[in-house]
């Protein structure tokens, strides 16, 4: 759903919220620097999620409609959604899996992309609320491998291949 952020509506709702200051010089939304000012001012995160929110469900859509008409047709549809608790969309999904791992982990992941932890985990659920909530949960804090499998059981699973 980045390509969101090339649309000239949101490129043009976005700088007159949050300032020039978030664009590259080519015009394009610099997703970073705009995160960094969402964050540190007020309601700048509810800005962002309304102007998002509705177009990323239109999209999810319009993505679920060519899906039903393809030959042959995939045996698994999967969303990834950041904010899903947060946004309240559960209901919109058959299953919801969460992947996790341990505070110190993710916190060394967000701030290895160049962000702030604190921030960002201020306006999500915790992770045991997300756990508790959700039908299946894995603990992402040892190798790829073992992810990639817990991956393949559950697509197997929800696309019918395995009890």
């Amino acid at each position: 759903m980045h390509g969101l952020y090339a649309h000239p509506d949101v490129i043009t709702a976005v700088t007159e919220r949050f300032g020039r200051e978030v664009l590259r010089p080519d015009g394009s939304v610099d997703r970073s620097a705009l995160g960094a000012r969402a964050f540190a001012e007020p309601d700048g995160i509810r800005f962002l999620e309304g102007l998002l929110h509705p177009r990323v469900g239109a999209a999810r859509e319009e993505w679920i409609a060519a899906a039903r008409v393809a030959e042959p047709p995939p045996p698994l549809l999967v969303c990834e959604v950041p904010l899903l608790f947060e946004a309240g969309a559960t209901g919109l999904f058959d299953a919801v899996l969460v992947v996790t791992a341990p505070e110190e982990v993710r916190r060394a992941r967000v701030e290895a992309r160049g962000q702030a932890f604190g921030q960002r985990a201020g306006v999500q659920w915790d992770e045991d609320r997300k756990a508790a909530a959700a039908d299946h949960v894995y603990v992402n804090d040892g190798d790829i491998a073992a992810l990639e499998a817990w991956v393949a059981d559950m697509f197997g699973r929800y696309a019918g291949r395995r009890p």
